[in-house]
């Protein structure tokens, strides 16, 4: 057995798909062939966040609290995505999907492995970061997938002006993360 592994790991097909990143070309084609053939079958957009607030309104029903009264559930098409439960949304499926492969993918690269935090700066940044991504992300109705690679695959002005403030938004946030962070 050890031997076949060894063999496998030194394979150069296996070598290619498994341990070096895509080149940036083959992403992007990637991601248009999979965004074209999800819009394609399933008849909607790519997204991530919505799922997630699906997924704090089934969260808040099992817990007693009853969410049929926000904004977000007001709608009939909401509505009853929340009353058919979590397995019935394949947006679900999709983002259970998304975590598996990366998982999946940094387990193949060999990289997965544990980060000692260095501060509770560090801790608290991270924690400040994400409420504030997945906040402004609902505010938004939606993050970058949505915004950004579901408009530009429809040939939106939107999704390439959404990009270039996203890269500028990208590098002025590295700026103040060495500044203030390491």
């Amino acid at each position: 057995m050890k031997q076949l592994l060894k063999k496998v790991e030194n394979d150069s097909i296996y070598k290619r798909l498994m341990k070096e990143p895509l080149t940036y070309v083959a992403g992007a084609v990637l991601l248009a062939v999979l965004q074209t053939a999800h819009f394609s079958t399933l008849g909607s957009t790519w997204g991530i966040t919505t799922t997630f607030a699906f997924w704090g309104g089934w969260l808040a029903e099992a817990v007693g609290i009853d969410v049929s009264s926000w904004s977000f559930f007001a709608t009939e098409e909401n509505r009853t995505i929340l009353e058919a439960g979590i397995l019935h949304h394949g947006g679900s499926f999709r983002n259970m999907g998304l975590v598996a492969g990366a998982l999946t993918a940094t387990l193949f690269a060999s990289q997965f492995k544990f980060k000692k935090i260095k501060s509770k700066k560090q801790v608290v940044a991270a924690i400040f970061g994400g409420l504030l991504m997945g906040y402004s992300a609902r505010m938004a109705a939606g993050c970058n997938i949505g915004a950004l690679f579901t408009a530009i695959i429809s040939l939106s002005l939107s999704g390439w002006i959404f990009g270039i403030c996203l890269f500028m938004g990208a590098f002025i946030g590295s700026k103040l993360l060495i500044k203030f962070f390491i």
